[in-house]
Parts: structure tokens; sequence; C-alpha cells
């Protein structure tokens, strides 16, 4: 019988939690907006963690500048990240760390316009026939 989850997925799920907590306490970067960790993808050989994140931007920042900013500090502190990771996680090789923008949250939003868009038509349209 298999096993219900593997061995990936969970060091992959140990990674998001240990990671959130590492970039809301240590990165002090005025360049980073508020970082969600919203999912890691870890390969089966545990050689990298894709980790995809949603970014906020903070006061004055629009989000489209700040997406890329943000994950070049990510990127940059990511050797800094890896090896915080490796004193709470114990394995043998630490993955190495590579940030994604996660935009399922940006297609969300926009899906939810589209619907909310489509029902207030059809109700203006059932108004005008009554």
């Amino acid at each position: 019988m298999a096993r219900e989850f593997k061995r990936t997925d969970r060091v992959a799920d140990q990674i998001q939690r240990d990671l959130s907590m590492l970039i809301q306490r240590e990165i002090r970067d005025p360049r980073l907006g508020m970082v969600t960790v919203s999912y890691v993808k870890v390969s089966k050989d545990l050689g990298y963690a894709d980790t995809y994140v949603t970014v906020m931007p903070i006061g004055e920042q629009d989000e489209e500048s700040v997406v890329p900013q943000s994950l070049a500090v990510l990127n940059n502190a990511a050797g800094f990240l890896r090896k915080e990771l490796s004193r709470g996680i114990k394995l043998r090789v630490m993955p190495q760390l590579r940030f994604h923008f996660d935009e399922s949250v940006d297609r969300g939003r926009r899906l939810h316009s589209l619907i909310e868009q489509a029902f207030q038509r059809e109700q203006k349209r059932s108004e005008s026939e009554e």
C-alpha cells in the first residue's frame, strides 16, 4: 500500500512554514512588500524548492513595481534563507530556493470581476424586460 503523503510533500510543507516565519522576522528590506508564501514544490531529488509567493504593496508602492523588486530581494536572500532553514530542518541536503510570483490570486480576482460584470449585465437585462 502506497504512503498517503510523499516525503517531498512533507519537506515542502515544513519549508513553507519555516520560510514564512523567516521572511517575516529576518528580512528587513524596504523594497520588499508584504510577502505570503503560498506554495512550495520540492523536486524529487531535493535539489530545488520552487517557492511561489504573493506580494502586496505597502504604503505608496504600486503593484507592478513591487512584485519584481520583492522577487529580486528574495532571490538575493535565498542563500541566507537556505542557511537558516537548514538550522531548523534536519536534511542531508537543503534544497536551493527559487522564488516565483504566484499568479493564481490575480487570476482569481480577474475571474471574479468578470463574473460580477456578467451577473450585473444579466440583472439589468432582466429588469429592462419587465
